[in-house]
């Protein structure tokens, strides 16, 4: 994460745009990285966005930061940004070039785009397809996933392949942390839907789509003719 938000060189008093941010995690890096940049970060999740105002408040810095609960196809930043960041979210503008087609009417020229999807480390069989509930062609291999890319007017300058121990511990972060609020809050109404969820994601994950799918995050800068 660093070393791509690093690399972004952002200017002086930059405006970073965050789309999907969840709880924020990327766009707070970027601030850290640009002491003197701004941002405004999206999402739908009021808990998500509510750890991200805590993070920030923690980090010290929330003088810098808006978060906007908002939906991210429709929310527009006050002016174009320096760095628009779209990770692990392009499901929702229908896919990686559709994301870069709507972000793209954020960049200021010059501007950089880090966006992070997923590719097929190899072709997925039927029980990842059933535990994705997804279709072959809803993700390419890494090759397919670049190409797209530069189909949209983008071309990479740097990336982050995650390897599979980082994918296991997104994973077992992800069902840990529902399988424990489940436990430690046996009583609440929630709690069994809880389990099972935790419970049907592991199994979908370890059963089907574990080193089969992989995920790029991709630092992306305008082609010269789409400029």
């Amino acid at each position: 994460m660093g070393r791509l938000i690093e690399r972004a060189a952002c200017p002086p008093d930059a405006l970073v745009f965050d789309l999907g941010c969840g709880a924020g995690e990327w766009v707070l890096r970027a601030l850290q990285e640009h002491p003197t940049a701004r941002a405004h970060a999206v999402d739908m999740s009021e808990p998500a966005l509510r750890r991200g105002a805590e993070s920030a408040r923690e980090r010290r810095l929330d003088d810098r930061v808006s978060f906007v609960r908002g939906d991210a196809r429709e929310y527009r930043p006050p002016q174009a940004c320096d760095l628009v960041m779209c990770v692990g979210s392009t499901h929702i503008f229908g896919g990686l070039a559709e994301t870069l087609q709507a972000i793209g009417e954020h960049v200021a020229p010059g501007g950089a785009v880090i966006v992070g999807d997923g590719f097929w480390e190899r072709p997925p069989d039927a029980a990842t397809l059933e535990a994705l509930g997804g279709t072959p062609e809803e993700f390419q291999d890494l090759a397919g996933t670049v190409d797209t890319a530069e189909k949209a007017g983008w071309t990479p300058v740097y990336a982050h392949v995650s390897e599979l121990g980082e994918w296991d511990d997104y994973e077992w972060s992800w069902t840990g942390s529902l399988t424990r609020w489940a436990l430690d809050n046996p009583d609440h109404p929630d709690a069994e839907a809880a389990l099972a969820a935790a419970r049907e994601h592991r199994a979908g994950w370890l059963r089907g789509y574990r080193g089969v799918l992989g995920f790029v995050t991709l630092l992306l800068q305008r082609l010269p003719q789409h400029g």
